[in-house]
């Protein structure tokens, strides 16, 4: 899976008042807001985003697209906000605190439209 191709589907999954609600949230605009999601999506890790792609890795993807909001889900997502907060930041400039927090709202967008992908 292209990172091009996820960076569109998670803005399309967002909507454009989502992405006015994350521009708020980091106080930028939505050009701001759709740079994060950009600059986020390619700090995931491959194994969230390439574990996805293909077959053998869907199946062990399985329990975290079904089950969002679970312990599974959180645990991973828990795992990775830090740094890729770390790294949204640096690339962007924005605050890594306000970053962090708009990852609470995307993470889980990106993570339906990983699995969204996946179920295609």
């Amino acid at each position: 899976m292209g990172d091009e191709e996820l960076r569109k589907d998670v803005l399309d999954e967002l909507g454009e008042d989502r992405i006015q609600e994350l521009a708020g949230e980091l106080g930028t605009d939505s050009d701001g807001a759709k740079k994060v999601v950009e600059a986020t999506v390619d700090a995931l890790p491959e194994e969230l985003t390439g574990a996805a792609a293909t077959p053998a890795g869907a199946v062990g993807f399985g329990g975290l697209g079904a089950g969002l909001g679970g312990g599974l889900l959180s645990g991973v997502l828990g795992k990775v906000t830090g740094p890729v907060a770390k790294a949204v930041a640096k690339k962007t400039g924005l605050p890594e605190a306000s970053v962090a927090k708009a990852l609470e709202l995307l993470l889980p967008v990106v993570m339906t439209a990983i699995a969204k992908r996946r179920r295609r």
